[in-house]
C-alpha cells in the first residue's frame, strides 16, 4: 500500500515533462490569451519541479558531491536558457537582464538558501556543522567569479558605461569557464572528501543512509525525462515571458525585478532540496547546492551570454551599481565569517536572511 501511494505521488514527475513538450508544440510562436498563459504557467512550474526531481534521482545514483553538481548544473541550464530566450526578443530593455538574473541568483543562493539552511539545521540540531575547507573553496570561487564578471565592468574604461569590451568579455567568459572547471575537478576528483557531509565529531559521511540508490535503469529514465523537462521549461518560459514583463511594468517595479522573478522561479526547487538536506543534518550538501548554484550561475551564464552577444543586438550591461556592490561585498565578508568556524548557530542564519531581505527590498525600492 505504501509503495502504491509513493508511486502515485511521484507519477506526476513522469507525466509533466511529456505534457510540457506537447504543450510547447501547440503554443510555440503564438500570442497566448490569459487563460492559456495560466495553464502554461502551471505546467511550467510543474516542469521545473519535475526537472529537479529527476536531477535528484540521477544525483542519488551517482552520490555526493556529484549529486549536488548534477542538480546545480541542471538548474543553471534552465536559468541560462531563460535569460538567452528573453534577451533574443528584449532589445535594449533586456541589456541588464543577464546581470540582474545572475546577481539575483548569487544573493538568493548565498544569503537566502544558505541562511534558511543554517537556520533550519541549527534550530533542529542546535548547531549546523559543515566542512570549512570545501565550503571556503566554493565561496572563494564564487567571490572571484562575481567580482570579475559583475564588478569590474563598472570600472573599466575601454567602453562607455558599465560594459566590457569584446576582448574583456571574452577574457571574463574564458576565465569563468576555467575557474568553474577547476572547481569541479577539485570537488569531484582531487579533494572530494572536502565536500562530503560530516558528523558532529568531524568524521566524513561517505554515503547516503536515508534510502537505497535507484537502479541504473531508473537513473537513465530520469536522465531522459530531465532533458524533456528542460526543453519544456525553456520553451514555455519564452511563451510567458511577455506576461512576466507586463506584470512587472503594471506593478510599477524596476525592470531588474524581471531578473529576480526568473531567479526565484528557477531556484525554488533548489531551495527545497537544500532545506531537505538541512533537516537531515547534511548541511554540507545544502551548502554544496547553494554555492554550487551560485558558481554555475556565473560560470556558465556569462560565457553563454558572451557567445549569444555575437548575434544579439543592443548593449550587454554587466556592471553592478554602487548599492549592489555594497551588498555583494557585505555578503562575501559575512559568508567568510560564517564559513571559517565550520559550524553555525541560528544567529548566522538570521544574518544571511536579513541580507537577503535587504536585497529584495532594494530590488523593489532602489
Amino acid at each position: 500500500m505504501i509503495d502504491r501511494l509513493r508511486s502515485l505521488a511521484t507519477g506526476w514527475t513522469y507525466l509533466v515533462p511529456v505534457l510540457a513538450v506537447i504543450l510547447l508544440a501547440f503554443t510555440w510562436g503564438r500570442d497566448l490569451p490569459g487563460a492559456v498563459v495560466a495553464v502554461v504557467t502551471l505546467v511550467l512550474a510543474g516542469a521545473v519541479l519535475a526537472a529537479v526531481h529527476h536531477a535528484e534521482v540521477v544525483a542519488h545514483r551517482v552520490g555526493e558531491p556529484f549529486g549536488s553538481l548534477v542538480l546545480a548544473v541542471a538548474v543553471t541550464i534552465i536559468e541560462v536558457a531563460l535569460i538567452v530566450t528573453l534577451m533574443v526578443d528584449g532589445g535594449d530593455k533586456s541589456a541588464t537582464l543577464a546581470r540582474d538574473t545572475v546577481f539575483a541568483a548569487v544573493m538568493i543562493t548565498c544569503n537566502g538558501i544558505v541562511g534558511l539552511s543554517l537556520l533550519v539545521a541549527s534550530l533542529r540540531h542546535r548547531t549546523a556543522v559543515f566542512n570549512p575547507e570545501g565550503t571556503g573553496a566554493a565561496l572563494a570561487t564564487v567571490a572571484t567569479l562575481a567580482t570579475l564578471s559583475l564588478v569590474l565592468p563598472t570600472f573599466t574604461t575601454s567602453k562607455p558605461g558599465p560594459e566590457f569590451s569584446t576582448v574583456q568579455l571574452t577574457f571574463a567568459a574564458v576565465s569563468s569557464l576555467i575557474l568553474y572547471g577547476l572547481f569541479v575537478t577539485t570537488q569531484t576528483v582531487r579533494h572530494r572528501d572536502y565536500f562530503l557531509p560530516i558528523t558532529r565529531q568531524g568524521e566524513v559521511i561517505d554515503g547516503d543512509d536515508h534510502a537505497d540508490a535507484p537502479s541504473a535503469r531508473t537513473a537513465m529514465v530520469s536522465l531522459g525525462l530531465l532533458g524533456l523537462a528542460l526543453i519544456g521549461v525553456v520553451g514555455l518560459a519564452k511563451g510567458v515571458s511577455p506576461t512576466i514583463e507586463d506584470g512587472v511594468a503594471a506593478a510599477d517595479l524596476p525592470h531588474a525585478a524581471v531578473g529576480v522573478v526568473i531567479a526565484l522561479l528557477v531556484l525554488l526547487p533548489e531551495t527545497i532540496a537544500a532545506l531537505r538536506s538541512a533537516r537531515r543534518d547534511r548541511v554540507q550538501t545544502s551548502l554544496n547546492l547553494a554555492l554550487g548554484s551560485a558558481m554555475a550561475s556565473i560560470g556558465l551564464t556569462i560565457p553563454a551570454v558572451a557567445l549569444a552577444s555575437v548575434w544579439l543586438t543592443g548593449p550587454l550591461v554587466l556592471g553592478l551599481g554602487p548599492t549592489h556592490m555594497v551588498l555583494l561585498a557585505l555578503t562575501v565578508v559575512v559568508s567568510s565569517l560564517t564559513v571559517v568556524p565550520g559550524r553555525a548557530t541560528p544567529l548566522q542564519g538570521g544574518v544571511h536572511l536579513v541580507l537577503f531581505a535587504a536585497y529584495l527590498e532594494l530590488a523593489i525600492n532602489p
